[in-house]
């Protein structure tokens, strides 16, 4: 699923993935069959390197705990298909549940921006006046750094811990130290810089995991299929009731007891983005709708909450939200 230079691995990459092995009759260690099937699902995810997380998340999946031991232990040929097929399905598993983000950059959207010299030059005054702090018309060449930063993924610029070749482009036009600007000049340095990071990502793109959490309703589903976590809500709920904190005496209370404890139900951050005050918004207008305004019993209570959750779990099925992974 792709958004853009942004790409949710979900797992549905590794899902057609060929867990045959190499013909040569020699039978492997655990250690192998991992190193093989981590190659493989690599290769699947556009050359990522594979998260220790995700991995770990992976082997647990498939009741490894002991993973020294079992890269040591040799496998039968009988049971190396079925193990890095396990593995890989258990890799998919995890990244359904708990997405990843890519950035795949090949220069095309700086293209965009350079074939455009009236996008261009507006893109460098904005740059040039959010870097010229102290409005003296003049900002120092060392700037540039700050402003690839500000330019960022969007814009097609990748990280320099990701790209590292952008400090030899920066050096090689003298875009360092602290000999002062005006705005033209500014421009006239940014241009070429462009045009060759744009030439280089279109020779080796840059494929990097972004920093980025996705919301898209899997954790909801797990907690609708566990009555006992559903129960544990409830008294949760019935608790901050008890405590005096926004009693549940409607559905907007209710709604306050799930902004409040969103990070905990897989629910985006209450307020985050304009698309997720209209989500929490919807969600809730359907149930006000549905259900009077007055007092929630306790024996509904369960009933409402499920109604809730479920709501919210097939609209982040069909549009996930993303967010800051620290937040």
């Amino acid at each position: 699923m792709s958004d853009g230079v942004l790409t949710i691995l979900d797992g549905s990459q590794l899902r057609s993935l060929d867990p045959t092995l190499p013909e040569n009759g020699v039978a492997l260690t655990g250690g192998e069959v991992l190193d093989l099937a981590d190659s493989r699902a690599s290769s699947a995810l556009f050359g990522i390197s594979l998260p220790e997380t995700l991995k770990r998340s992976a082997l647990r999946r498939i009741h490894v705990d002991d993973v020294v031991s079992f890269r040591s232990t040799q496998l039968g040929r009988d049971l190396v298909p079925h193990s890095l097929s396990d593995y890989i399905s258990a890799m998919a598993d995890q990244l359904k549940d708990d997405p990843l983000v890519i950035a795949t950059l090949n220069g095309n959207i700086l293209r965009l921006f350079l074939e455009d010299e009236d996008d261009f030059a507006m893109i460098a005054e904005n740059l040039f006046t959010d870097l010229d702090a102290e409005d003296k018309g003049k900002i120092s060449k060392g700037e540039i750094r700050n402003a690839l930063v500000h330019m960022g993924v969007e814009m097609g610029v990748p990280p320099f811990s990701e790209f590292p070749q952008l400090n030899d482009i920066l050096r090689k036009y003298g875009a360092e130290g602290d000999e002062e600007l005006g705005q033209a000049q500014f421009a006239q340095l940014l241009q070429p810089i462009l045009q060759e990071l744009a030439e280089a990502l279109t020779a080796r793109p840059v494929v990097f995991i972004q920093n980025i959490k996705v919301i898209n309703g899997s954790k909801l589903k797990k907690i609708l299929a566990d009555e006992e976590e559903l129960n544990h809500i409830v008294e949760k709920m019935l608790e901050e009731k008890h405590t005096g904190k926004d009693g549940l005496g409607s559905v907007e209370s209710m709604r306050g007891f799930l902004e409040r404890n969103w990070k905990g139900l897989g629910l985006p951050p209450p307020g985050a983005t304009d698309a997720v005050v209209l989500l929490y918004d919807a969600v809730f207008t359907d149930v006000k709708n549905e259900k009077s305004a007055v007092g929630v019993e306790k024996d509904e209570l369960g009933k409402l909450l499920k109604e809730i959750l479920y709501k919210f779990a097939e609209q982040l099925e069909a549009n996930p939200v993303y967010h800051d992974h620290n937040h």
